[in-house]
């Protein structure tokens, strides 16, 4: 829960300083994870253009590796007591920074413990209903910090709602994206394509995808890319019999040749070529209580129409008119919001450019200067107090 989803920042004893430091805690690159992303986005996106902030990672790791880049200053290996204790002696020595932790996120309370410095925590998940472990760990670090960040109104509400936390510290700054509306695309996507990316595994609705896609009339046929590697989890107890289930789910439905599984690695570039080069994003997620999607921004980023299930960040981010959500699992209500994008005339076009408008907040520029304000904030405050 909070550990492989938080992020933190806070100001040392040296608010004076004409410069901040900020160090991240979280996965980092080369490891390949939506969150591992997260953290090298934000860290640019706080730094860029300001000679004034500087950034460093700490980076969490299942075992020890050597530091893969100059802006990784430290490596907190996970369930090890001494790197536990190194990493808080370097971002004691940060004004401001951001962590991650073990079981449900236990570890990061022996990290809070041992801070020195306030907190802003940055939570990318908001449970309706914690177990009784999940909601401690929470707590102690709610607890602990000056403001919490959440990545949609959906989310903050959600944490009002569970957790005892004044309403105006908890704030909500988007998730962030880079602008990905021009550029070249792929010569060997099959248009009209509709896409769903990211790790592979149950959970993200692929089954109900493939049957919405089986189900478009002849007018509407389309290519499906279901681009993404298994994630490592399920691979390592199911190995590739979940892909194996539904390339075989696709062949019975009559569309194994329109249903293509990209399980290839892809690295920025190449993905954000991708998904322009596509008609359609689609997150047919099974999950009702999903408040932060990465990809659901990345998609609207780009300027493409998004049909998604009911979960509510793109119930929020898509009521402008960028999207359409549909319910969950309900494959008939899928394929007629897929035609309708991909048949009827204007729709497309009016589509994109509500996203376009709803991506200027979520811009990581604009994201970066946030963050900023907010760091800030907690320093002024720190100091007034």
């Amino acid at each position: 829960m909070i550990g492989r989803e938080a992020l933190w920042a806070s100001d040392g004893l040296v608010a004076r300083r004409s410069a901040r430091s900020v160090a991240l805690v979280g996965t980092y690159p080369p490891t390949a994870c939506g969150l591992a992303t997260f953290t090298s986005n934000l860290r640019l996106a706080i730094v860029a253009g300001r000679s004034d902030w500087q950034a460093g990672v700490v980076r969490v790791v299942d075992g020890w590796e050597p530091p893969p880049s100059v802006e990784v200053v430290g490596q907190w290996v996970a369930g090890d007591v001494a790197s536990l204790s190194r990493s808080v002696e370097v971002l004691n020595s940060f004004d401001e920074y951001g962590l991650f932790g073990g079981c449900d996120g236990e570890d990061v309370v022996g990290l809070v413990d041992g801070l020195e410095v306030p907190l802003v925590a940055v939570l990318h998940t908001a449970l309706m209903e914690p177990s009784l472990h999940q909601r401690n760990v929470l707590e102690s670090v709610i607890e602990a910090s000056a403001t919490v960040v959440v990545q949609s109104e959906a989310a903050r509400q959600r944490i009002l709602a569970v957790h005892d936390k004044d309403p105006d510290a908890v704030v909500v700054v988007p998730h962030g994206a880079a602008a990905n509306f021009v550029g070249p695309v792929l010569a060997d996507v099959a248009r009209p394509a509709v896409l769903t990316w990211g790790l592979l595994g149950p959970g993200k609705g692929i089954e109900h995808a493939i049957t919405a896609v089986a189900r478009l009339p002849r007018s509407a046929a389309a290519s499906y890319i279901v681009a993404g590697q298994t994630h490592p989890k399920v691979r390592a107890t199911c190995g590739e019999s979940y892909r194996e289930s539904l390339q075989e789910q696709a062949r019975s439905l009559g569309v194994g040749d329109r249903v293509r599984f990209d399980s290839a690695y892809r690295d920025w570039d190449s993905l954000r070529a991708l998904v322009r080069s596509v008609d359609v994003v689609l997150l047919p997620y099974d999950s009702p209580d999903q408040v932060s999607s990465g990809v659901l921004v990345e998609a609207v980023a780009s300027g493409k129409p998004v049909v998604a299930t009911r979960f509510p960040h793109a119930v929020e981010v898509l009521a402008d008119g960028a999207g359409i959500v549909v319910g969950h699992g309900d494959v008939d209500a899928m394929a007629v919001a897929l035609e309708s994008v991909l048949c009827e005339a204007g729709l497309a076009g009016r589509m994109a450019a509500a996203a376009r408008r709803a991506a200027a907040a979520m811009l990581w520029p604009a994201v970066g200067a946030s963050y900023r304000a907010l760091i800030d904030r907690v320093i002024t405050d720190r100091v007034v107090a």
